[in-house]
């Protein structure tokens, strides 16, 4: 008995080294077949979309789909067995994209349709960050996240402003061009807003009135000054961040940035700066 629970606690050590070592070769290999295969079966999901591939490959797919589902499926119930606190992966955010991964394919025997929603498990590239755990990139990853709270408040204000003004266009194209113009509503009048301000402009409804030509052309150019707003609100916090942390030393090995400015070897774990 004591021989069968060592040899369990020996491959439940072997097996989270693997699974979740992101640092360790075997970690990596295990993390890059895995995103491999993720990649894979959104391919193959995708295929099945297409309806002369699918007619004529349709055994292969439908195999394929259920031989990469039984790896996914495996693969969770290995992560929740060999981690310390099961519940913490189950309930975290990439403990139920691992989860919703493989279950469309099992309520396929009793819904008929939920197979085309195994697409969701394109979520688990997300993976790829966990990958790509190394100080260079974390280091970058913080700076933008830094930057983008930073500049929350003044995106928000000017959200809000974006969003009265496509009501308040939208409006005023109802009463000027009615329902004639293909404006039948207010809603649709702020939806026309819309799509003319992001320059997208499909054409669907269109003024025919001179001075609805006249403020669609005003809505136009002021399109391309509310594209470059949030960029430069954006760009303005990460020159800002870039200036904060230009002369703080971060170690390459551990990505610790806690350092003397004089200090040249890191304090967590010594390698030189």
């Amino acid at each position: 008995m004591n021989q069968l629970k060592s040899n369990f606690e020996n491959f439940k050590q072997k097996t989270h080294t693997i699974i979740y070592g992101t640092n360790t070769v075997a970690g990596r290999v295990f993390d890059l077949l895995l995103l491999g295969l993720i990649l894979l079966s959104v391919l193959l999901v995708m295929l099945e979309t297409v309806k002369d591939f699918d007619a004529k490959y349709h055994q292969y797919l439908y195999i394929s789909e259920w031989i990469i589902t039984v790896f996914f499926t495996i693969e969770y119930f290995l992560r929740v067995i060999t981690i310390k606190k099961p519940l913490n992966y189950i309930i975290s955010f990439y403990g139920i994209i691992d989860l919703i991964a493989f279950l469309p394919m099992y309520f396929s025997f009793f819904i008929t349709g939920t197979s085309v929603f195994a697409i969701i498990r394109a979520l688990r590239l997300l993976r790829l960050f966990k990958i790509l755990n190394h100080p260079k990139f974390n280091n970058q990853s913080n700076h933008l996240r830094e930057s983008l709270l930073a500049s929350k408040g003044k995106i928000f204000i000017f959200m809000y402003f974006i969003l009265v003004s496509t009501i308040l266009i939208g409006s005023i194209m109802y009463v000027v061009e009615g329902e004639s113009s293909g404006f039948t509503s207010i809603p649709t009048g702020i939806y026309w807003a819309i799509v003319t301000l992001t320059t997208v402009g499909y054409g669907d409804i269109s003024p025919i009135t001179p001075l609805g030509q006249f403020l669609a052309s005003i809505v136009m150019i002021m399109g391309y000054g509310i594209i470059a707003v949030p960029t430069g609100i954006v760009s303005a916090e990460l020159t800002k961040t870039t200036k904060k942390i230009s002369n703080i030393k971060v170690c390459q090995a551990c990505g610790s940035s806690e350092h003397f400015t004089d200090a040249k070897y890191c304090q967590d774990c010594g390698e030189l700066l």
